[in-house]
C-alpha cells in the first residue's frame, strides 16, 4: 500500500483518543440518529454521495448492529474478529468483507496495528455494476441483487480471502484514493474501479468462504458451474458433495431462484456470446464448446436468449465494439 496512505489511516483519530481516555465508551450520535441497533448511512455519508470510506475505528467493541447500506470492510494490516449473522470469522491482511443491509454485524476490539477501513455504500452505486456483470448467476451477482432488492436469498455477507493477490489489492488500494483524495469525477472513477474489482472477484470464487452447510453447497454449486460449464451435471455434483439430488436442487432453486439447468444455460450462452464478440471461432465450434453438441438446439437458445441468431449478435457486436 501507499505509504502515504497506510500512515494517514493508521494515525489514531479524535474518536479513538475519545475512546482511550473515556474507556471505550461508543458516542453513538456519531453512528445512529436514533436509539436502536442500526447504524444510519446519513451519520456517515454527505448528502449526495453514494459511497465514502473512513477508517474503521480501533479500541473498541462494537456490539451486534446492523446497517441501513451495505458495507465493505478492507484490511490493511493486523486483523480484526467479526460476527456476522452468529458466524465467528477473522479479517486478515489483504482480504474483503461484503455486508449487506440484512446482515447481523459484531466487530470485537481491534488494537492499534489492526488496520482496517469501512467503505460506506448505497445500494443504488450498485445498479450500474449489476449490468456490467450480466445475467450469469454468481454468489457476488446475487449479493447485489440481494442489497438492491432488500431480499434475504443470500448469506447477508461475503468474505474473500484474498491476501497476496496483487491485481485485486492495486483496486482496492485505487478506490482508496480515489475516495480519501476526492478527486475529480470521484463517483464515476470509483464506480468503474469497484465494477473491475466485482469482475475481478467472480474469478476468485474459490477463495469465497462461508459457514453455512446450505450456503456453502450452492456456493460450490456456482462455483462448479462455472468452470465446468460445458460438462457439467447435478448428479456429478450431487455426488462430489456428497449430497442428495433433490435436496441440492432444491437448494439451489431456493437460495439463487433459478434451477441448476437454467443456471448452467445461462453460463452457457454467456460463454458463448463473449465468444462470438471477442473470437472469429465459428458458430459450430463455439457450439460444441460451451456443451451444446446439437448445434440447431444451440441456435434456438440462443435466439431466445438473446432475440437475435448467433450469427446476426456477432455481426452487431462486432459493429458496436
Amino acid at each position: 500500500m501507499d505509504k502515504c496512505i497506510f500512515d494517514r489511516l493508521k494515525a489514531i483519530t479524535e474518536e479513538e483518543k475519545a475512546l482511550l481516555d473515556k474507556d471505550g465508551i461508543i458516542d453513538w450520535s456519531l453512528y445512529m440518529q436514533e436509539m436502536g441497533s442500526t447504524i444510519n448511512a446519513q451519520k456517515l455519508l454527505s448528502a449526495g454521495k453514494l459511497i465514502t470510506v473512513r477508517p474503521h475505528t480501533r479500541f473498541v467493541h462494537f456490539p451486534e448492529h446492523t446497517h441501513d447500506y451495505v458495507e465493505v470492510v478492507y484490511m490493511c494490516e493486523g486483523e480484526t474478529e467479526h460476527i456476522v449473522n452468529g458466524h465467528n470469522l477473522v479479517l486478515k491482511k489483504g482480504e474483503l468483507l461484503f455486508l449487506s443491509q440484512n446482515a447481523t454485524h459484531e466487530v470485537c476490539r481491534a488494537e492499534e496495528a489492526d488496520i482496517a477501513v469501512n467503505f460506506i455504500v448505497l445500494p443504488d452505486f450498485f445498479t450500474g455494476i449489476l449490468a456490467e456483470m450480466g445475467e450469469v448467476e454468481t454468489p457476488l451477482r446475487r449479493f447485489l441483487v440481494d442489497c438492491l432488492c432488500g431480499d434475504h436469498f443470500g448469506p447477508g455477507y461475503l468474505h474473500f480471502e484474498i491476501s497476496g493477490i496483487r491485481p485485486l489489492q492495486n483496486l482496492v488500494e485505487n478506490l482508496l484514493v480515489i475516495l480519501m483524495d476526492d478527486v475529480p469525477n470521484r463517483r464515476r472513477l470509483s464506480q468503474m474501479t469497484m465494477s473491475l474489482l466485482f469482475l475481478q472477484l467472480v474469478g476468485y470464487t474459490e477463495m469465497l468462504r462461508n459457514d453455512v452447510q446450505e450456503d456453502v453447497a450452492v456456493l460450490k454449486a456456482l462455483q462448479y458451474i462455472e468452470t465446468s460449464y460445458n460438462t457439467c451435471s447435478l448428479e456429478t455434483l450431487a455426488a462430489r458433495l456428497h449430497y442428495s439430488e433433490p435436496w441440492l436442487s432444491r437448494e439451489i432453486k431456493n437460495k439463487t431462484g433459478k434451477n441448476f439447468t437454467q443456471l448452467v444455460q445461462e453460463k452457457r450462452l454467456s460463454q458463448a456470446a463473449f465468444l462470438l464478440k471477442h473470437t472469429d471461432r465459428n458458430v459450430a465450434d463455439i457450439s460444441v464448446a460451451v456443451g451444446y453438441e446439437n448445434v440447431s438446439y444451440f441456435h434456438r437458445l440462443f435466439a431466445a436468449h438473446y432475440g437475435r441468431s448467433p450469427r446476426s449478435f456477432r455481426l452487431q457486436e462486432r459493429t458496436l465494439f
